[in-house]
C-alpha cells in the first residue's frame, strides 16, 4: 500500500481520485484551501467508499500558494496526483494574477516539496489549452501553437518546469492535457462553469441555454472515468519510456456545441430554445485529440464516449436540479 497525495482534492476531479483510491485500499492526503473545491464532494466521497476506508484518509486545508503547507502535505508521500489550480480561460484573461499564483508559482511550490520529500512520481493536470493557436486536428504532443490565455500559458510553464525538474533533480513526472473532462460533481455555478453541468441545469430547471459563438465550435468530451484511468496508470506505470512526458488524455472524438445540446435535449426530453451569444476572447475553435501516444506508453484504454459518460452522469444533476424550478433556486 502506497501513501498519495491529491491536490485539489476537493474540486471536480481531484474527488473522484480520492474515491478511487480509498475503493483501492490506499491511503490519501487531501490538500486543498476550497477556494473553487466543496467540502460537499468529499462529504460524497466519504459516504460512497465508507467509514473504514475514510479512515485511511487525511484532510490537509491549505492553500499550494504556501510552500510550508506544500512540504508539510508531502510528508511521507509516495505519489503525488497534482490537481490544484485556478482553472477557466476567460477568468484567467480578466485578472491573470492569480491564476500565476496558484497554476505556476503554487505548481513550483509542490515540485520542490516532492522533491524534498523524495516522493515517486509527481502525476499532474496539464491542458488541451496549451495548443494554442495551432489549428492541426487531431491535436499530437509536439506540435504546440501559441497560448491564448494566461491560463493556457500557465499550463504550459507546467510542463516546462516538470521537465526541468525531471532533468535537474532526476524526479519521475508524467503530465496529462485533458480534453474538456465532465461528469458527476461538476460544478454548474458561476460565469466560468463548464458547458456540461451548466447546460444540463438549465435544462432542468428551465434556465435559458447560452452558446458562445455559433454552435459549431466542437470539443473532445472525456468522462471523469477515463481521467481516472490515465491518473492510476500515469503513477504506477514502469515503462521508463513513459516518463517524464505529457499525454493527451481525451477519447477522441469531435463534438460540436450544437450536437452536445441536441444529445442533452433528447436524454433528458426537454425542447429550450437556446441563445447564441458572441464567441469568448481566448476559445479555441476546434479540439481534438490524438490519444495514440497513452495508448502505447501508458496502456490508456478509454471506456466511456460522451454518450455513456452522459447517461452516468445525468442522475446526479437531476436528483440535485429537477425537483427545484429556476425561480426557487
Amino acid at each position: 500500500m502506497k501513501t498519495w497525495l491529491v491536490t485539489g482534492a476537493a474540486g471536480f476531479i481531484g474527488s473522484h481520485l480520492v474515491e478511487a483510491l480509498l475503493r483501492r485500499g490506499e491511503s490519501v492526503v487531501s490538500l486543498d484551501n476550497f477556494a473553487t473545491g466543496h467540502r460537499g464532494n468529499l462529504s460524497e466521497v466519504e459516504q460512497a467508499v465508507g467509514a473504514q476506508a475514510w479512515r485511511r484518509h487525511r484532510l490537509v486545508e491549505a492553500s499550494i500558494v504556501d510552500p510550508q503547507a506544500c512540504r508539510a502535505a508531502c510528508k511521507g508521500v509516495d505519489i503525488v496526483l497534482h490537481h490544484a489550480a485556478l482553472g477557466s480561460v476567460p477568468r484567467s484573461i480578466v485578472d491573470p494574477m492569480p491564476t500565476h499564483q496558484t497554476n505556476v508559482s503554487g505548481f513550483v511550490n509542490m515540485l520542490v516539496a516532492a522533491r524534498d520529500a523524495e516522493v515517486q512520481r509527481f502525476v499532474y493536470a496539464s491542458s488541451s489549452s496549451i495548443y494554442g493557436d495551432d489549428e492541426t486536428l487531431p491535436k499530437i504532443e509536439h506540435a504546440t501553437g501559441a497560448p491564448l490565455s494566461p491560463y493556457a500559458a500557465s499550463k504550459q510553464a507546467n510542463e516546462l518546469y516538470a521537465d526541468v525538474f525531471a532533468r535537474c533533480y532526476s524526479m519521475q513526472t508524467v503530465g496529462l492535457r485533458y480534453f474538456n473532462v465532465f461528469g458527476p460533481r461538476q460544478d454548474p455555478e458561476g460565469a466560468y462553469a463548464a458547458v456540461i453541468p451548466r447546460w444540463i441545469r438549465a435544462l432542468l430547471t428551465g434556465e435559458r441555454v447560452e452558446v458562445n459563438g455559433d454552435g459549431e465550435t466542437s470539443r473532445d468530451f472525456c468522462y471523469v472515468a477515463n481521467v481516472v484511468q490515465a491518473n492510476l496508470l500515469a503513477a504506477l506505470i514502469d515503462e521508463p519510456r513513459a516518463l517524464n512526458q505529457a499525454y493527451n488524455i481525451a477519447v477522441g472524438e469531435k463534438t460540436s456545441l450544437n450536437r452536445l445540446l441536441a444529445i442533452l435535449r433528447s436524454l433528458l426530453g426537454v425542447e429550450i430554445e437556446a441563445e447564441y451569444r458572441p464567441f469568448r476572447p481566448g476559445d479555441v475553435r476546434h479540439s481534438l485529440a490524438d490519444i495514440q501516444r497513452a495508448r502505447e506508453l501508458l496502456g490508456y484504454r478509454p471506456t466511456h464516449s460522451l454518450a455513456s459518460g452522459l447517461h452516468e452522469s445525468l442522475s446526479w444533476y437531476v436528483e440535485r436540479f429537477a425537483a427545484t424550478p429556476a425561480s426557487q433556486r
